[in-house]
């Protein structure tokens, strides 16, 4: 077999093939404050009516204090008040004309205490004035009116600034009936 006989095969990652297709967005909270009785969260909710299914790609918290935070990472917690979307929002690919708009919300807000429904998944520790990253491939999948929130919580009580950000992409739901 010569040289000429092998097919060419490229290999993308998926995050790439995502972003190509304009799927793939990334975003962050406003400067959330935790501490003094109040724990800070921010999230992807994907609406009851987005028609797509959230596949979580990565996410990042930033501790700008000297203290450690607790990150509770929850799926699927409700209800959650004093929510505000963010407008750090876009489309990973911006050489799509027109710019795709993400269906799943970047939201944000503060708490007393913790979700009463949901599932606590995991815990990460944020170290003083750092930036902890996860790529997560996109294995953490929600449907419609589910989500994937990160509750910070202050262990000495003391206010704290920080932010979360998200990398994620969305695929279309195929609707059987």
């Amino acid at each position: 077999m010569s040289k000429q006989d092998f097919p060419k095969v490229v290999s993308i990652p998926n995050p790439l093939y995502q972003s190509l297709k304009g799927r793939y967005f990334v975003g962050q909270t406003e400067t959330i404050r935790l501490g003094e009785g109040k724990n800070a969260w921010g999230g992807l909710l994907n609406p009851s009516d987005s028609n797509v299914d959230l596949f979580v790609n990565a996410f990042t918290i930033t501790n700008h204090s000297d203290q450690p935070i607790e990150a509770l990472i929850w799926f699927n917690p409700g209800p959650l008040p004093n929510r505000m979307n963010s407008k750090k929002v876009t489309p990973a690919n911006t050489a799509i004309h027109p710019l795709p708009m993400p269906k799943v919300r970047l939201a944000f807000g503060e708490i007393v205490g913790l979700p009463k429904r949901g599932v606590n998944a995991f815990k990460r520790i944020v170290p003083p004035q750092s930036t902890l990253t996860a790529d997560e491939d996109g294995k953490y999948i929600f449907p419609e009116s589910g989500s994937f929130v990160i509750f910070l919580v202050s262990p000495t009580n003391e206010l704290i600034d920080a932010e979360v950000a998200y990398g994620w992409f969305e695929k279309r739901v195929c609707k059987k009936y």
